[in-house]
This record gives C-alpha cells, structure tokens and sequence, in this order.
C-alpha cells in the first residue's frame, strides 16, 4: 500500500477549493454562528450565577430555559458557557499545534540525530495515558481555571499530531523543488518557512480542529466529573450541577439538555469542517467523490 502524500499547490487553490465543498462551509457556518454567540452573547445576558426566588422553574418569558435548582437562569448559562468552551477549544487547539509543529516539522525537516530525539520524545508523549494523568492532574489544579484544563489536554495530546507533520515533512524535505532552493543556498528555517510550511496548512487546520474537538469534549467530560474550573461557567459545568441536582429524576430536562445538544452540534460541525479538509488533502477521497460523481452522471 503507498502512502498518500500531498502534492505542493497555492495556498489560495486550496482556500478556493475548500469553499466549494458543502460538508466544509455547513461546518464552517456552524461554527461562525457559535463564535458569534460567544462574543456578543454574554453582553446580552445577565449574570450566570445571579439566583433567583424561582427554583427549577421551566421555561417562561421570564426565563427562556428555565432556571436550575439554586434560581439560577439557565439561558444566561447557556450563551456564557458558548465562550468558555470555545476558549477552551481554541486555546489547546493552538498549544497542541505549535507543540506538534515544533517537534514534528522541526524533525522531519532536519533528520539524523534531531528528528531521533525530537522522535523519542514524540513517542514518549504517545503512550502515555492521556485521560488518567489529566484526571490525576485536574484533580489537584481544578481551582487554576478553564486556561489550565486547556493547557493540560493539549500538552497530552499533540505527539499524534507531531507525527503526521514529521511524516509528511521528511516527504517534502526530498522533493526536487526544495533541493533546487537548498542547493541555492537558501538557509534552512526559510526553507521551512517558505517552501514546507504552505504546503503543510491543510493538516495544520485539520489537526487544529480535531485538537478542538477533543478539548471541548475532554473539558466537558471532566467539568462532568467535578474535576474542572466549577467557578466557572462552561457547558461541562452546567452538566455537573445538573447531575448534582438530579435534573433527570425532577424532569428539569431545560437543565441538562441545551448544554448536551450544543456540545454535539458543535462538534459535529467541527467534524464536517475536518472532513471538508480531508478531502481536500487526501487523494484517495478526491478519485472516490470523482469516481461516484461519474457513475451518477452515467
């Protein structure tokens, strides 16, 4: 079986190819919505943690999704936690991207005893538990912040990333293109950062993506358990103190159920944006959809 490797185009081909894939501009408009929520939302709503002398009342005009077992408006909630848990996302989104750039472009770029240290270290990173050591860690940090929860998911997530960047540079890194430009004599980081990097934005986006994906849902799942930020308001945290609450036995379902459906609408938008940049990048996907576009036309 070959490896599927990329082949160097322009940036803007790329960019202009990817807005005319459906999966990627649904996903990318979902996500739009999201981020436009999470900025000018929490200017619209009063205080999460204001209570109230309504307790777990349902949804009224007063309180468009009712309001939890301490008064508390779970609307309010709701539009504060979109820019928590997109914080979250976006912030271990970046750290595990440059820590994977780092090590893996870095790597496969320099090769010899570098790339086998850079290597080992990936490695290292890669067989380690990811969920137990953020749970033991969580556990004695939960009072630092959501910044925290987002720092310790991507410092244990980046090694898988690292290697497919250090794979697909070592590919470019023998190209004939960038032989020509070594052979000028063009220093070694421009080459990195002229000739490989552009052609290495494609996996970067999808990497970043699946990094958010698995922060949000990793913030959540452990907000979930009690071991996150709880002072702060995040979709994760309202599951707890709903759960705590007994939401589901009182049919609060106003408590627990926008927050699970935000999440999962999220990160299947997250998805679709993942896949519209696969497709893009993976040539295997390109002859299918011709392939099926073809037999449709016959």
């Amino acid at each position: 079986m070959t490896q599927a490797v990329i082949t160097p185009v322009r940036a803007t081909g790329r960019v202009s190819a990817l807005t005319r894939r459906p999966k990627f501009l649904l996903g990318a408009g979902i996500v739009g919505l999201y981020a436009l929520v999470a900025v000018v939302g929490p200017l619209l709503v009063g205080d999460p943690h204001a209570t109230g002398d309504d307790l777990l009342a349902g949804p009224s005009a007063a309180h468009l999704l009712g309001t939890t077992n301490n008064g508390q408006d779970v609307f309010a909630q709701l539009i504060v936690g979109f820019r928590s848990s997109l914080l979250v996302g976006l912030l271990a989104g970046t750290v595990t991207m440059v820590l994977a750039a780092l090590v893996g472009v870095v790597g496969g770029y320099a090769g010899g005893w570098a790339d086998e240290v850079l290597n080992l270290v990936g490695n290292v990173f890669l067989v380690i538990p990811a969920l137990p050591l953020i749970v033991v860690a969580a556990s004695y940090l939960h009072s630092s912040g959501i910044a925290v929860i987002a720092l310790l998911i991507a410092v244990t997530s980046w090694a898988a990333s690292a290697r497919v960047l250090r794979a697909q540079t070592a590919s470019l890194a023998h190209r004939d293109y960038v032989d020509a430009v070594r052979a000028s004599g063009e220093r070694a980081w421009r080459i990195v950062v002229v000739e490989i990097l552009p052609n290495l934005y494609p996996i970067l986006i999808s990497q970043f993506v699946f990094a958010m994906i698995g922060a949000i849902l990793g913030e959540a799942g452990l907000s979930f358990l009690g071991l996150g930020d709880l002072n702060s308001v995040t979709w994760g945290t309202m599951l707890f103190f709903a759960q705590n609450g007994e939401a589901l036995s009182q049919g609060a379902w106003w408590w627990f159920l926008p927050p699970g459906l935000c999440i999962a609408v999220l990160g299947a938008a997250l998805t679709l944006l993942n896949i519209g940049v696969d497709e893009l990048i993976n040539p295997r996907l390109r002859v299918r959809r011709r392939g099926a576009v073809q037999g449709d036309i016959r």
